[in-house]
């Protein structure tokens, strides 16, 4: 490259003639030449030798086309059969060319939000299993949500995936928030999607009774809430990092307080803004939260069995005895369980609600009831008796 470029110096701007470039440079005159009429630099080919591959190229193509999702290994293996000898470089190289033209990858568009138009929700689980008291831990869940204008985000603990507490972490993130959007936008979750790409009919009564839109996203499709996704890398990332809890109400006060005063303050660099400054501009485009919030406790009806308590999530809760054997509906929120009689309304029983499991909860007023009551049946079984002497006996008995 060097000499073809001081060759052409030398003739075009030094103006020297062909015999003095080959003597000063030792070259010969028709290489010379050749240099002079050659625009372009000199650039070294040589044939391809022919690759291992060439035989299985149809084949391989096939598979990408037929396959989804075929793995580069899975291939290797395929095309071994067929006899391949090659390496795996050679096929990794090539199917990083092959692949795009194939198997094109799907395409992003920038989306762009209005003020309270959508609200994302999504589940996220912990790492770690959660405290729960009595020496026990258990798998939680954090009902996710993240505002598309302000990215804005906010979470809710529960324990399990019914749609009671789905419906109970929308309703406290909708709190936490401060107003209702447009639109909720949930993926195919078992709760919340029917099939089909339709709501549930827990979800569309939730969302009627606060007069919002709802939309399921098609699935297998984690991008359409990317904004959400990438909330949940910095939950992992910064959150759990280095935490310990005492129980989940120790769980949620540090999760509120990491949204509040780390998440939501942060500089978010995908929207070049604050969200927590966003979400103050963007509350204006949003409706005020409903008074009082949809009830998002789990109702069911039962009778009250003879040794009075009921079971929910395997704990078992005391009623007064007094309601043995009459029909009662219980109430199981998130912080509570009660039962009320149904032919009444009074009621039967209040419990602070456990996430432990298999304990037996007993409230003392109960247990005394069921002591008087025990203790009535006791003496209500002692019959007098009349006695009489043996001489009468005697008397009735021939000798």
């Amino acid at each position: 490259m060097e000499q073809w470029a001081e060759i052409r110096r030398m003739h075009f701007v030094e103006k020297l003639a062909i015999k003095e470039i080959a003597r000063r440079t030792g070259r010969d005159r028709k290489t010379i030449r050749r240099a002079l009429r050659c625009a372009e630099p000199p650039v070294y080919r040589r044939e391809s030798a022919a690759s291992k591959l060439d035989p299985h190229r149809e084949q391989i193509a096939e598979l990408l086309r037929t396959v989804q999702g075929i793995t580069n290994t899975r291939i290797r293996e395929l095309i071994g059969e067929d006899g391949y000898r090659g390496s795996k470089t050679i096929l990794d190289d090539y199917l990083r060319e092959l692949r795009p033209i194939v198997c094109p990858k799907r395409t992003f568009q920038r989306t762009a939000y209005r003020p309270g138009e959508l609200l994302q929700f999504d589940l996220f689980e912990p790492k770690r299993e959660i405290p729960v008291g009595h020496g026990q831990t258990r798998r939680g869940y954090l009902v996710t949500c993240e505002l598309g204008f302000s990215r804005a985000a906010a979470g809710a603990l529960v324990f399990s995936k019914r749609f009671e507490d789905l419906a109970w972490g929308m309703s406290r993130c909708l709190r936490f928030l401060g107003g209702l959007p447009q639109t909720l936008v949930w993926d195919r979750e078992g709760a919340i999607h029917d099939g089909g790409g339709r709501a549930s009919k827990e979800f569309a009564a939730f969302c009627g009774r606060l007069a919002l839109g709802w939309r399921i996203l098609e699935p297998r499709d984690p991008q359409s809430k990317g904004a959400l996704e990438r909330t949940h890398r910095f939950l992992r990332s910064n959150f759990e990092s280095a935490r310990s809890f005492a129980n989940p109400l120790d769980f949620q006060a540090q999760l509120d307080r990491w949204f509040r005063e780390r998440a939501n303050p942060r500089f978010h660099r995908g929207i070049r803004a604050v969200p927590a400054e966003r979400l103050q501009a963007e509350l204006q485009s949003m409706r005020a939260l409903a008074e009082p919030m949809p009830s998002t406790a789990l109702r069911r009806v039962l009778r009250v069995p003879q040794q009075p308590y009921l079971r929910f999530d395997t704990n078992d809760y005391s009623l007064h005895p007094r309601f043995a054997g009459r029909r009662v509906e219980l109430r199981a929120s998130q912080r509570q369980i009660a039962a009320i009689a149904l032919d009444s309304g009074e009621l039967a029983c209040r419990h602070a609600r456990s996430f432990a499991k298999h304990l037996t909860i007993t409230d003392p007023a109960h247990q005394r009831a069921l002591d008087v009551l025990r203790g009535n049946r006791r003496r209500g079984l002692e019959v007098d008796v009349e006695l009489r002497p043996l001489a009468r006996y005697d008397a009735l008995i021939p000798a």
